[in-house]
């Protein structure tokens, strides 16, 4: 596929994407609240279609002016209209923007 951004609606549109692209990886960014990007990485078989709706859990305690370590869960909700393929990583990855 020579497509490398991707308009899409839904997180299935998301995973047909990724796999079309031979991706293997999905990084995560979103901003803390100083307004610096963020960012997490995970393999692609840990996104699911539900993920989109439902979130997905990380640990918070890190990011700069969130939570103690002892109330740091927390969920990033990617957003589908946001995927693209990072042109920067060797290993085909998928970068998705989200909502904290």
């Amino acid at each position: 596929m020579n497509e490398k951004h991707l308009n899409a609606k839904s997180g299935k549109e998301v995973l047909a994407f990724a796999k079309a692209n031979n991706c293997r990886l999905v990084d995560y960014k979103f901003c803390d609240i100083p307004g610096t990007w963020q960012h997490f990485t995970t393999t692609l078989a840990e996104l699911e279609e539900s993920t989109f709706k439902e979130g997905l859990g990380f640990d918070g305690s890190s990011i700069r002016g969130w939570k103690s370590i002892n109330s740091s869960d927390m969920l990033v909700l990617p957003d589908p209209a946001t995927a693209m393929i990072d042109p920067f990583n060797a290993e085909p990855t998928l970068s998705l923007v989200c909502t904290v």
